[in-house]
C-alpha cells in the first residue's frame, strides 16, 4: 500500500511491474518514439492492466501507463464516459 495526497492506494502490482527497476524517464518520454520505446516495454508487463486502470482512474496526464499515451488515454476515458451516456439512454 502507498499513502499520497488522496490517502492510501492500493499499489501492490506497481512492485511487479517492468518498469520498476528501469529510469523513470524512459516512460515520461518527449516524442513519439520514446512513447514507442516504453510501450514495447509495457507490451509483455503482468501488470499492464492495473497500470492502466490506475492512470485511468487517477486521471494521470503524463507519461506512458499500462501501454498507453496520455492521447490514448483521454481516447479510452471518452470512450468510457459515452458508452455511460448511451446506456442511460436506452
Amino acid at each position: 500500500m502507498v499513502v499520497g495526497d488522496g490517502g492510501i492506494m492500493e499499489a501492490e502490482w506497481m512492485e511487479r511491474g517492468k518498469c520498476r527497476d528501469l529510469d523513470p524517464a524512459i516512460f515520461f518520454p518527449n516524442d513519439g518514439i520514446g512513447v514507442q520505446a516504453a510501450q514495447r516495454i509495457c507490451a509483455e508487463c503482468p501488470v499492464k492492466e492495473p497500470c492502466l486502470e490506475y492512470a485511468l482512474a487517477n486521471r494521470v496526464d503524463h507519461g506512458v501507463w499500462g501501454g498507453t499515451s496520455e492521447r490514448e488515454r483521454r481516447r479510452i476515458l471518452r470512450q468510457r464516459r459515452l458508452s455511460r451516456v448511451q446506456l442511460t439512454h436506452n
